[in-house]
């Protein structure tokens, strides 16, 4: 088993050489910070917008180094953020318009892919999430119950048997949704970067951004690097987990460490078992929660928090993933499906995601300043970050779209709090879900212990 350093994502398709680094002072209309698929969709849809502007994407590593190149694969239309929360602030009609933008995002993003020519493994095959006790299955009914009082039909989300479209030891319950589709993370990631040069973008590798300056009566805003210095009429901050490195942004966003393994190849006999047949996602009902998905060339890729917090927002670029997390994917992974208990671990990695306080992602632009930014997708990102690039893409271009109305534009939440804690808290939030999935397999409905922790988390 391999460990780190990059995900089985980029280990498939080979490591990339780090592109050319910002070769001095530049000028451009947009400057936008961050490789991953917030800055590739935007750079994408702003130069298929207006041709003639000049964007400059500045990458610290290379395109697709973070959670874009790192994550599970799901493109899925959930909010990335409580509809409670939005609707709180901006009212129902609003946040119904926000979810359907979001299922609109995975149709958007399987189209744009292949109208791009990218090879992702794309496959548009929807999400089983399964319950494996009654306390589970409550929360199943009740998840479904409600997206019927938000207007949201069988055709969006129902109930399923369990086996329906696969076979998870232990299950009591299923639901399904079409707004999920499976894709290769890296293989998105680095397409986006070879479609948005082929545009004409500017993408600088290699190049991390030290500071930002925001525009001044005789000049532009700024993106200041070892390499040179971007003046741009707007620069766009769009670096998700790893956005806690830049200065006054420490607490804005907590970023929440994930982790994967990847099987070997199952043989035939054990997928026939499994019973999972087509490319459809994977999710459960626990507090302490787990995604996966069949990859294209039959291995299963498993994921979970593991150690999901590190003291000061430290971030552990290089991926490693600690043993006991390793076993401990394994054992949920062999213990839901023991036909795989056979393939043993190719690969194990981790990377960060950006969490807001209220764990509601965000879209902004200060006219005022030239700065802007979006992210806090909170594990929702691949399908939210496409929706983030044509908003601020409509943004910039000062568009009077459905896009700037939806009540993720322009949110400010109040900070996470100061050390130790935000790390205590953290602690006491995980441990607390993770001592409560334990106690349901037994209590029958949902502990009380995981209602204190969701007080915690201001979810």
């Amino acid at each position: 088993m391999t460990n780190g350093s990059v995900s089985h994502w980029f280990r498939e398709i080979g490591l990339p050489s780090p592109g050319a680094p910002l070769p001095g002072d530049a000028q451009a209309d947009v400057c936008l910070i961050g490789a991953g698929y917030t800055g590739l969709w935007t750079a994408y849809y702003l130069k298929k917008a207006q041709q003639d502007l000049r964007i400059v994407v500045l990458e610290s590593e290379f395109a697709g180094f973070g959670a874009s190149g790192r994550n599970g694969g799901w493109i899925v239309g959930e909010l990335a953020g409580s509809r409670h929360a939005y609707a709180r602030t901006h009212g129902r009609d609003a946040t119904v318009r926000l979810q359907k933008a979001m299922h609109a995002s995975v149709d958007e993003i399987v189209r744009e892919a292949a109208a791009a020519g990218i090879e992702a493994d794309v496959a548009h095959d929807g999400v089983v999430n399964v319950a494996r006790n009654a306390a589970q299955l409550l929360r199943l009914r009740a998840e479904v119950d409600e997206s019927r009082e938000w207007g949201w039909g069988q055709d969006d989300l129902r109930l399923t048997e369990p086996g329906e479209r696969m076979r998870v030891d232990g299950a009591v319950g299923a639901s399904f949704s079409p707004h999920c589709a499976r894709v290769q993370p890296a293989k998105l990631a680095r397409g986006l970067a070879d479609a948005v040069r082929a545009l004409g973008v500017e993408l600088y590798e290699q190049t991390p951004v030290t500071a930002l300056h925001p525009r001044t009566a005789d000049r532009g805003a700024r993106a200041v690097t070892p390499h040179g210095t971007v003046t741009a009429d707007y620069v766009l901050r769009c670096t998700e987990g790893f956005t806690a490195a830049f200065p006054g942004t420490h607490r804005d966003w907590l970023p929440m460490n994930s982790s994967m393994i990847v099987t070997e190849p199952l043989p035939a006999e054990a997928w026939k078992e499994i019973g999972w047949q087509g490319a459809e996602l994977l999710g459960d009902m626990a507090h302490y929660y787990m995604y996966a998905q069949r990859t294209a060339d039959g291995r299963i890729a498993f994921g979970g928090r593991g150690k999901p917090y590190r003291y000061g927002s430290r971030v552990d670029a290089s991926g490693a993933t600690p043993q006991w997390t390793v076993s401990l994917l394994h054992r949920m992974l062999t213990d839901m499906f023991p036909a795989a208990s056979g393939a043993g671990v190719a690969h194990a990695w981790s990377g960060v995601l950006g969490v807001p306080r209220d764990w509601c992602s965000t879209a902004v632009v200060d006219h005022a300043t030239g700065l802007g930014h979006a992210g806090g997708y909170t594990g929702h990102g691949v399908a939210t970050a496409n929706l983030a690039g044509r908003t601020l893409r409509d943004l910039v271009l000062h568009r009077d779209t459905d896009l700037v109305t939806l009540p993720w534009v322009g949110r400010r939440v109040r900070r996470w709090e100061p050390e130790p804690l935000r790390w205590l808290g953290v602690q006491l939030m995980y441990g607390l879900y993770r001592r409560a999935d334990t106690r349901e397999a037994a209590l029958g409905r949902t502990s009380r212990l995981a209602r204190v922790a969701d007080t915690v988390s201001g979810r």
